[in-house]
């Protein structure tokens, strides 16, 4: 994880019982949660029911009155869905969980999983690309997930028709898993409904969203993420410049991973952005053995470290001076702009310990005044 390393008396401990998970999802669910904040108050104050008790009287602080955490209601109807769905929730923490999903900065506290669990333990390939793909893309992603999967590899899409679709077909006698914009019972676009059933019996599919929840556009920058999240290295065949899949393959450079692509002819703009990402130095890729011989051979069997719940950072308790915090709330806002700002360009822009910003932002959120965007970026809302 990324961030200062605070003591505390408060150390944050994984769930490892019912009650614990939970109040987990609890938490991620209620308003004005995101990724980071999440994983702030887990630290600050050492458990969810801890933060679920104590968030009321944080966001009073904040300035927001009545607040209320997510209803239990609601949250039994999410696992009754997911119990009817076979469902099953993954915590950071957990054994389950991806190592290389858990090594990108704010990975997502909780996914739901519909399929083999075991798939995650494997070296993972991610391939994506064009919805409106060519009857030439399909056949190329198709060949190079079932190749790949024959050299062991499992294979990461987004389900969606296209590239995605026919990458998975490609994996399904090996290994793939399906990342989902909406609930992970939720099966979109309709055309990939028997596809969506083999995943579920063959392969993987996983989604940080809740139970029964319609993909709407902002949930795919975070998907993506996640596809990029788990995978060694992203392959993009067929893409325009501006597309969802040339944004996956930034995640993949920001998490430090290998982006690589498949040719096209110039004058076809299903081939621009991976045209782009090669005369940017991504690797050219004509079949899968150049993917494979891209990658270290020890990637195979390369054990990634598994980070612990005890390595989020853990902030102490501390006084807060009511003026000076309003003050800082304002030099926050004031330095925001429509544009997202990253975290850490914020607190080098003020002159002030990081501890006491990321504090604020914190209250930022949970008023509704400022988001968060894939990679932990800060958004003005108003």
């Amino acid at each position: 994880m990324t961030g200062e390393a605070y003591s505390s008396t408060h150390p944050p401990l994984p769930p490892t019982t019912e009650d614990q998970r939970y109040s987990w999802l609890r938490l991620l669910r209620s308003r004005g949660i995101g990724t980071v904040t999440f994983y702030r108050l887990l630290a600050e104050y050492g458990s969810a029911q801890n933060v679920l008790e104590k968030l009321p009287e944080v966001a009073a602080t904040s300035g927001v009155k009545g607040y209320k955490t997510y209803s239990k209601d609601a949250l039994d109807a999410e696992f009754e869905n997911a119990k009817a769905a076979n469902a099953r929730l993954l915590c950071f923490g957990d054994a389950n969980y991806p190592s290389l999903l858990a090594n990108i900065p704010n990975p997502p506290p909780a996914l739901w999983a519909i399929g083999d669990l075991s798939l995650l333990a494997r070296p993972a390939i991610s391939i994506v690309g064009a919805r409106n793909a060519s009857s030439l893309g399909r056949r190329m992603a198709y060949g190079l997930a079932r190749d790949l999967g024959e050299a062991g590899y499992l294979v990461v899409s987004g389900l969606a028709r296209g590239i995605d679709a026919s990458a998975h077909e490609g994996a399904l006698g090996s290994g793939t898993i399906a990342v989902q914009g909406g609930g992970v019972d939720i099966i979109y676009p309709s055309e990939n409904a028997r596809l969506a059933t083999a995943l579920a019996e063959q392969g993987l599919r996983l989604s940080e969203q809740p139970m029964g929840l319609q993909p709407q556009a902002r949930h795919f920058p975070p998907r993506n993420r996640i596809i990029a999240g788990l995978g060694l290295a992203t392959i993009v065949v067929e893409a325009a410049i501006k597309s969802g899949s040339l944004i996956t393959a930034r995640d993949a450079l920001d998490l430090g991973r290998d982006v690589m692509a498949v040719p096209g002819h110039p004058c076809d703009g299903r081939a621009s952005g991976g045209n782009l990402l090669i005369r940017d130095g991504a690797t050219l890729v004509r079949d899968a053995r150049d993917i494979i011989d891209a990658l270290p051979p020890m990637q195979m069997e390369r054990a990634v470290r598994r980070p612990h719940i005890n390595d989020l950072p853990s902030p102490p308790p501390e006084r807060r001076n009511l003026r000076q915090t309003a003050a800082l709330h304002q030099q926050i806002l004031d330095r925001l702009a429509v544009a997202p700002t990253p975290e850490g360009q914020l607190i080098d822009d003020l002159d002030t310990p990081a501890r006491k910003i990321r504090t604020v932002l914190t209250d930022l959120e949970l008023s509704g005044e400022i988001g968060r965007g894939p990679g932990g970026v800060i958004i003005k809302k108003r």
